[in-house]
């Protein structure tokens, strides 16, 4: 009676919400990464991007200009503005890095030597001496922001950082590295999946045995081959990723094409059909799924592939996106606005990738696993 019509049991609500929970953990970071690409350094050191559409407390650094001191009878004084861009009013302010809002606005303090700071709620202060000024002062001033959003994080960093120039030659080498391993895999099952040959189990068994060889145990001898042979520049690295994943798409396209209906197969061979004509008009348009599932796998990987492109691709006009951001990372490591950009940019193509063929991808998976 528990799987009664109309009642589900316990273990497919069990699955929906584990499924629903592992959306959601992978959906919160990158609705994260996306809103926070758009603030500026100083709203992302604030608040989290969870307070992005919120005003945040934000504390700014202003200095004095000691030309622009006017005398007043015996005294000398600076007078100007403290106001974050944005603000209409100081809640707070200080002079130490320390303690950024000790004083309320309004207040005078005393810096020493007879000198008086005065800051005002509207964000104008004076400053008050018995002798002329020599240096400038530091003014920290806390202030509510309204929330604001800007594409200038975009135009840096695709137009000044090289990110833009990384996403065309990652795309120059994620496209071909894609669809050259899918040809000849796709031969290679055919020929695995539906022809009678010699040490055809023996080849398989070759290929089930290279699943398992890491790729640094190959990388450097596969290097010095590509030296000794003249090979550089993209043709290597294309090459490099073919070789890496031709065992896989062997694999997951055989298992798929070995489970397509014999009779199919049989009858276009009485009909007089030639191989080719087989594997173009019959096999290749049957396994469509399990195509779009390692596209998806290939593509991924060598679109976030750093080592491979690394090694190959030394030179800085072919750097690809995951080396151009290792070096942001190093170099520009304080600047999160630039980096959650860079970040964003380097995932939109997979994530368009993986929604468009991710009907296909369990279904090119079970491939070969149930009979």
């Amino acid at each position: 009676m528990e799987n009664m019509a109309g009642k589900k049991p316990a273990l497919v609500w069990a699955v929906n919400l584990s499924a629903a929970a592992l959306v959601l953990l992978w959906l919160i970071p990158t609705v994260g990464l996306f809103v926070t690409s758009f603030r500026d350094k100083d709203q992302i050191i604030a608040s989290g991007w969870w307070n992005a559409f919120f005003s945040s407390e934000q504390t700014e650094r202003f200095r004095t200009d000691p030309d622009t001191q006017k005398q007043v009878g015996a005294e000398w004084v600076i007078e100007g503005t403290a106001l974050p861009s944005g603000s209409s009013a100081v809640s707070a302010w200080g002079t130490k890095t320390t303690e950024p809002g000790a004083n309320a606005p309004g207040a005078t303090v005393d810096m020493g030597d007879g000198v008086n700071l005065t800051v005002n709620a509207d964000g104008t202060y004076k400053m008050v001496s018995p002798t002329e000024f020599d240096d400038d002062q530091r003014i920290f001033v806390q202030a509510e922001v309204p929330p604001s959003f800007s594409l200038n994080g975009y135009s840096r960093v695709l137009m000044g950082e090289g990110i833009g120039q990384a996403f065309f030659n990652t795309a120059t080498v994620a496209i071909p590295a894609t669809i050259i391993p899918i040809l000849m895999a796709a031969f290679a099952a055919y020929a695995l999946a539906w022809m009678d040959f010699k040490a055809r189990g023996f080849l398989i068994a070759v290929i089930v045995g290279l699943l398992v060889v890491p790729l640094q145990l190959a990388l450097i001898p596969m290097k010095l081959l590509h030296s000794s042979l003249g090979i550089q520049g993209f043709l290597g690295v294309w090459l490099a990723h073919s070789g890496f994943g031709l065992p896989l798409a062997i694999y997951l396209l055989r298992n798929y094409m070995v489970g397509l209906p014999r009779d199919i197969i049989e009858n276009a061979r009485v009909d007089g059909a030639t191989e080719f004509q087989i594997f173009f008009k019959i096999i290749l348009p049957l396994s469509f799924p399990a195509l779009a599932s390692f596209s998806i796998f290939q593509f991924l990987w060598t679109w976030n592939d750093l080592l491979v492109a690394k090694v190959f691709l030394p030179t800085k006009d072919q750097e690809v996106l995951t080396v151009a951001i290792a070096k942001m990372m190093g170099s520009k490591g304080g600047e999160w606005d630039l980096l959650a950009v860079a970040a964003f940019v380097s995932i939109v193509v997979p994530l368009i990738v993986f929604f468009s063929l991710q009907r296909f991808l369990v279904r090119g998976l079970l491939a070969g696993s149930v009979k």
